[in-house]
């Protein structure tokens, strides 16, 4: 049976359609032309149209403009009439409200009502009456006194008090040994401004301000020993003392 018989005539077709023939493999595809399209329309993809610099400007994309001149010159002049405004009505407001000053005379008619007359009256008797005295300002003191003396402390500071310079003690503390602070005595004429005077049994003593919350409570005492007589402190506020006993803490 012959290849013609097969097909019924419709081998030239077949051929017409096929693009190449290789042997036994067949790669059939349209036919192609070396022509350039006219119609561009026809293709999927469309060639991109530049923008017109009229067109407005996507909403991707934020522009901002700096104001013209014009627009800042009436914002100008509408802050200046605003303010214009205000003065007029302070203005206004000032005028209605203003007190007219008074003639001379008219002032001295006033003077002579009974209303004044009264009230001159009223100052001459309080004017009479004998004025109050103002009374003294009360100084405050400690209802406890910051230190306490013993009986050989008095004996010993009267013999300071009774010499032809009597001299008073004043009590410090100052920053001194291994534990701190140190009692600092000196001896003084007259107390400093802040001061504290503490009197017991018609003997002053003397406390330096800056010492008070060291040694406020304590009790000082006079020890002779066989090495050094002095004044010694017992002091409630010490949390302990060197091994020397020159200083303490706080």
């Amino acid at each position: 049976m012959s290849i013609r018989s097969i097909y019924n005539g419709r081998l030239p077709v077949l051929l017409r359609s096929a693009r190449y023939l290789h042997g036994s493999r067949a790669v059939l595809g349209p036919a192609v032309s070396n022509e350039r399209p006219t119609n561009t329309v026809a293709f999927k993809f469309s060639f991109n149209k530049p923008r017109k610099e009229t067109s407005p400007v996507s909403a991707k994309w934020s522009s901002h403009r700096m104001p013209s001149k014009e627009v800042l010159q009436e914002q100008a002049q509408v802050i200046k009439a605003k303010e214009e405004e205000k003065k007029v009505a302070t203005e206004k407001f000032i005028k209605e409200n203003m007190i007219e000053l008074k003639e001379p005379e008219a002032v001295e008619k006033v003077q002579d009502t009974p209303t004044n007359k009264a009230t001159a009256t009223a100052k001459a008797s309080d004017s009479s009456a004998p004025a109050k005295k103002k009374g003294k300002r009360r100084i405050l003191r400690p209802r406890k006194a910051v230190i306490t003396l013993s009986p050989k402390a008095i004996y010993h500071l009267k013999a300071l008090l009774d010499e032809p310079e009597p001299k008073l003690i004043r009590v410090g503390a100052k920053n001194r040994g291994c534990s701190g602070l140190t009692y600092d005595l000196q001896y003084i004429t007259e107390p400093g401004k802040f001061d504290e005077v503490v009197e017991q049994d018609g003997v002053k003593i003397v406390i330096d301000s800056k010492a008070l919350f060291s040694v406020v409570g304590s009790e000082m005492d006079w020890v002779d020993d066989k090495l050094a007589s002095k004044f010694v402190f017992k002091n409630p506020n010490s949390k302990g003392t060197c091994g020397c006993g020159e200083s303490f803490m706080v």
